[in-house]
């Protein structure tokens, strides 16, 4: 089997040939170096949209016009690693539990095998599971974190487990090292003034979106050089862009534009990501620019090419 994309001219027009980026699809990842995995599960999800369980499905259509050079990083990730499709996690939509640990299991077959897991989603609350399956391998792991809000609630309506509080449980769980995480682009309204204090309180770094415009790009770049060395996770929440770019998301207002976000992505480089996860990509409504899941994809892409 040939681990690199389909060109345009061998992929016949409307041939149905759907696999993130054109990749061959594997059922067993050893001997990959990334593995781009779909978990459509949107279980944790409350919010005015939801149907992130969509979004692999929709990514993957997506990515078939993503090329496979970076000229800005002058890099190939296909000539540089060896990459596949590797499906989805079978998830259970009526059993949360049992969703959660067929999340942790999917991800750590790929862990086991020393492959980067590039996970699309799904809901914000399956970087709980995947955190859970990488500790087997990187405990504790850093982070940098792209979103509008900071994911270290207590509980959603109630409930310890939702795409609201997923990194105050990783933190507990001693899965993530909150004195190696940046978050970047919160903003907007909170439930009170104390939204953020948990996360402060551990160490975690968040650089609000006004700290972004006040300070600059370079500047928030800047920011990634302490973590040089540990082990990164990369989380990125499509809804630390503004609306215009990414319609198809819990809409927050002004934030991040795309060239901005990816202009952090590729900044990453030369850090040691050890796997990603692409959440909250609400395909239902993404008609008719479809443009949130281009995107997704093409930030999917854009991790490969900093790993």
């Amino acid at each position: 089997m040939t681990f690199k994309p389909l060109t345009a001219a061998e992929m016949p027009r409307f041939s149905g040939i759907s696999t993130f980026f054109r990749l061959p699809y594997v059922t067993e990842p050893a001997g990959l170096d990334i593995g781009v995995l779909g978990i459509p599960f949107d279980g944790g999800q409350y919010s005015l949209i939801s149907g992130a369980r969509f979004g692999p499905r929709a990514v993957r259509a997506a990515s078939a016009r993503v090329r496979a050079y970076n000229p800005s990083l002058k890099v190939n990730p296909y000539e540089k690693y060896t990459v596949a499709d590797c499906g989805d996690v079978r998830i259970n939509p009526l059993d949360l539990d049992a969703a959660r640990m067929a999340i942790t299991e999917g991800v750590k077959r790929l862990v086991d095998e020393g492959v980067i897991p590039m996970c699309v989603g799904g809901d914000h609350s399956i970087s709980l599971p995947i955190l859970r399956a990488i500790a087997g391998r990187y405990k504790p792991v850093g982070m940098v974190h792209f979103d509008a809000h900071s994911d270290t609630a207590d509980e959603d309506l109630g409930v310890p487990y939702g795409h609201g509080t997923p990194f105050k449980r990783a933190v507990e769980e001693g899965l993530l090292d909150p004195t190696h995480t940046i978050q970047i682009g919160l903003r907007g309204s909170t439930e009170g003034p104390d939204e953020f204090d948990y996360a402060l309180a551990q160490g975690i770094e968040i650089i609000t979106l006004d700290e972004v415009m006040e300070n600059g790009l370079k500047w928030v770049a800047s920011r990634f050089e302490r973590l040089r060395g540990n082990p990164i996770y990369v989380s990125l929440d499509m809804d630390v862009l503004d609306p215009a770019f990414a319609p198809a998301t819990g809409p927050n207002p002004g934030g991040l534009a795309a060239r901005e976000l990816i202009y952090f992505v590729r900044k990453l480089a030369g850090q040691k990501v050890i796997g990603a996860d692409v959440v909250e990509i609400d395909a239902p409504y993404d008609s008719p620019s479809g443009m949130t899941v281009v995107l997704a994809a093409q930030l999917i892409y854009e991790v490969m090419c900093v790993c």
